[in-house]
């Protein structure tokens, strides 16, 4: 019994390490967003961290204008990057959890 609860242990502390690693390399995964009418660019990693903006001269024009397309495009953008970075989080995690009876919490 002490044998499969420290081999699972081992696991956990494995897969925590492969989390973390993950994490890790997210921050060199890059998310391009632009405005529909590409106006406006944003980059961004799969940890939401901000790498890039690019805006047109006439987006410069209409401060109202500007602050919306920064709204919208950059909620996009962090928003595929959660699902990125929730995607590849989880398959690690998953793929490392220790078969537990009634603790399939990634189903």
């Amino acid at each position: 019994m002490f044998g499969d609860l420290m081999g699972m242990m081992g696991k956990l502390k494995e897969t925590q390490k492969k989390v973390e690693e993950t994490k890790q390399r997210l921050h060199t995964v890059l998310i391009d967003e632009k405005s529909s009418d590409n106006l406006l660019n944003v980059t961004i990693t799969a940890n939401r961290e901000l790498k890039s903006i690019t805006i047109a001269d006439e987006l410069l024009q209409d401060k109202e204008q500007l602050e919306d397309y920064l709204i919208l495009t950059l909620n996009k953008a962090i928003k595929r990057a959660g699902e990125v970075h929730e995607t590849e989080v989880a398959a690690v995690a998953k793929d490392g959890m220790p078969n537990i009876p009634g603790m399939d919490m990634f189903s």
